[in-house]
This record gives C-alpha cells, sequence and structure tokens, in this order.
C-alpha cells in the first residue's frame, strides 16, 4: 500500500502518528489528573452559633476552642484519609467535641430548669439517606453513638428518653453517671436564669456538628447538642430531627445546623437549603446563604455549616459569632470564631 508514498511522505505520516499518539497520552493523562483531585474540603465542623463576639473570652479560652476544633477536624481526617467512610468521620469529629467540656454538647451539655441534662443528636448517611436520631439522653457518655446505633441496627429513625437509653445499652454504649455531665459554669448560669425568672435566651445558643465527604463521594452529617439552658416540659429542638437541622444526600449537600432550633424546626432549614441544590438549581452558597438570611428575617438566629458533592465549603451565621472550621485532605485546619474573622476558602 506503500508503493506510490515516497520517503518523505513516509517520514511525515511517521511523525504525524507520533504527534496523535502523544496528544491521546496527554488527554489521558490530564483526565486521569482531574479524576484523582482531591474536593475542596473533606470535613467541615461547627461548635455553636451565638453567644461569642470578640473580646467576651480571654485569650487562653479563645487557643483552647481552636485548639479543641482543629483536633476534631484532624481525627476526623485521618480517617477520610485512611479510606475511611464520611459517617465515621462525622462521628469521631463530633465525639471528640462531646468530650470537651467547652461546648455545649455530651460533657458540656447546659441545664434544664429542672436541673438535669437532656442530650439530642442526629446523624444522616447521604450515600443511602438512612439516619439515626435520640432526643432526652441523660446517662450515655456520647449521644452521637446513640444516633450511630439506631442508623446502624434500628428499623426506626428516632429513639427518645428512656427508650433510646435502653437501646443504646442493649448495643454496649458506654453508659455514666449524670453527675459526669456537670460543670460549674453551666450550673451557674442556670441558676441566674432562674433567680432572674429568665425565659432560655436566643442570645445564648450552641450545638456541636460535623459534614464529611470521603473518597467514595459519600456525604454524610452529624449533629449533637445539650439543648438550651432553662429549658422546661421535655422542650426538642432542630438537632434531631432529620431535614430541620441535619440532613446529607449524595450528590447534593450534607447540612449541620445550630441555633434557635424553633426556627430551624418551623422552615425545615437543613431540607430547604438541599430542596433548593437540587430543584431550583442554587449554588450551595447560594441556598445556604438565602436560607439564613431568610431566618434572620423572621427572629431566628443561628447558622449552618455544609459541604456539597465537589467539597465546596459553606458557613453562614447571622449571629456574632459560629465556632467553626474545615480541612481539606492535605491541608492544615482552619478555624474562625468570631463573625469578623477571615477564613481563606480551601
Amino acid at each position: 500500500m506503500y508503493n506510490n508514498f515516497t520517503n518523505l511522505d513516509l517520514i511525515i505520516l511517521f511523525f504525524r502518528s507520533l504527534t496523535i499518539t502523544y496528544i491521546c497520552i496527554l488527554v489521558v493523562s490530564c483526565t486521569s489528573e482531574i479524576t484523582k483531585k482531591s474536593p475542596k474540603a473533606v470535613l467541615v465542623i461547627h461548635g455553636g452559633a451565638g453567644w461569642i463576639s470578640k473580646g467576651s473570652v480571654s485569650d487562653s479560652m479563645e487557643q483552647a476552642y481552636v485548639n479543641t476544633l482543629e483536633k476534631a477536624l484532624l481525627k476526623g481526617r485521618k480517617i477520610i484519609k485512611n479510606n475511611g467512610s464520611s459517617l465515621n468521620a462525622v462521628q469521631a469529629a463530633i465525639e471528640h467535641l462531646e468530650d470537651s467540656p467547652l461546648f455545649n454538647a455530651g460533657k458540656g451539655s447546659v441545664f434544664t430548669f429542672d436541673e438535669t441534662n437532656e442530650m439530642d443528636s442526629a446523624l444522616m448517611d447521604g450515600a443511602t439517606t438512612n439516619a439515626g436520631a435520640a432526643t432526652g439522653i441523660s446517662t450515655i457518655k456520647n449521644p452521637i453513638q446513640v444516633a450511630r446505633a439506631i442508623l446502624d441496627h434500628s428499623v426506626h429513625v428516632f429513639l427518645s428518653g428512656s427508650g433510646a437509653e435502653a437501646f443504646a445499652l442493649k448495643k454496649g454504649l458506654t453508659q455514666v453517671e449524670p453527675s459526669y455531665f456537670f460543670t460549674q459554669n453551666n450550673y451557674d448560669n442556670l441558676l441566674k436564669a432562674k433567680a432572674s425568672m429568665e425565659e432560655v435566651k436566643q442570645n445564648k445558643l450552641g450545638t456541636v456538628g460535623a459534614v464529611a465527604l470521603d473518597k467514595n463521594g459519600n456525604l454524610a452529617a452529624g449533629t449533637s447538642t445539650g439543648g438550651m439552658t432553662n429549658k422546661r416540659f421535655g422542650r426538642i429542638g432542630d438537632t434531631p430531627i432529620i431535614g430541620a437541622g441535619t440532613y446529607a444526600e449524595n450528590g447534593v449537600c450534607g447540612i449541620s445546623a445550630t441555633g434557635h432550633g424553633e426556627y430551624f424546626i418551623r422552615y425545615v432549614v437543613a431540607h430547604d437549603i438541599a430542596a433548593r441544590i437540587k430543584y431550583a438549581n442554587q449554588s450551595i452558597e447560594q441556598a445556604s446563604t438565602e436560607v439564613i438570611e431568610t431566618l434572620k428575617s423572621k427572629g431566628g438566629l443561628g447558622g449552618v455549616i455544609g459541604l456539597d458533592a465537589t467539597g465546596t465549603v459553606v458557613m453562614p451565621f447571622n449571629t456574632e459569632g459560629m465556632f467553626r472550621g474545615y480541612i481539606s485532605l492535605d491541608g492544615d485546619p482552619v478555624v474562625a470564631l468570631y463573625k469578623e474573622d477571615e477564613m481563606a476558602k480551601p
């Protein structure tokens, strides 16, 4: 077939074939690089929104908050780096915050009017949309573990009080005496509130939460709280209500909320953000920002953290501050406390 070709023609054909082969290799290489590219962030956390403002705590206390948030991020990220699930990463980060007396969850939970601690938690798997939630926990060391046990082992989604604790014990979770949750600062705050006949205040809020995106593209979200100081009559906030304070759906987003729960319940905040992304084609930035702005116009204070399927981080809030932070697969933890704190985007 080459009888009519000159030597020059054959040389030209040879180099053309080399060029085409190089281009193909380059395209495959670039595509592979894009496929391997890490998401912008793999874990985002919060430690409550509301009461904190610049100058309201000492420098040493500020550093304690920052250190605890950073360690929670590193613990969660370690799981993802080792090919662990987003569910496990969320749980690990929240457990670390629950074990600290600095946050209103687990060890640091605030007191009810009856001088008890009643804790709520929720965990949602974006891959399956399975969820577990618990309310009225008073003797289980880590309430987020109750939510996980329900998610993994129960046909139900939401358990309460003694039933939730009985289920937790059946699953081997650690039980503690109610005194484990006693902190003098929280007890003093309750006494002050009762002495002044003060109703639950919106400006003293707090919760912990996390959202993670693992290497398989699975999203998960979890939230844990001690509720509000001086709450009465078995009050339940948004934290354990799927779609209000906690939501995750693969390909859409994961959301964890903190703030005045009654408003987050009424406006189904976490799911509203997801629905705007899913049905109105809004970005997670636009959806979360608009929802939190609307919430404020209705009188609700608080904020959310979230990740979308690409690892885009959002942390909008309408209060003076929100404990918050994120971490990428290889970067250092990034943490902020106050409204005026600047945070570089991943």
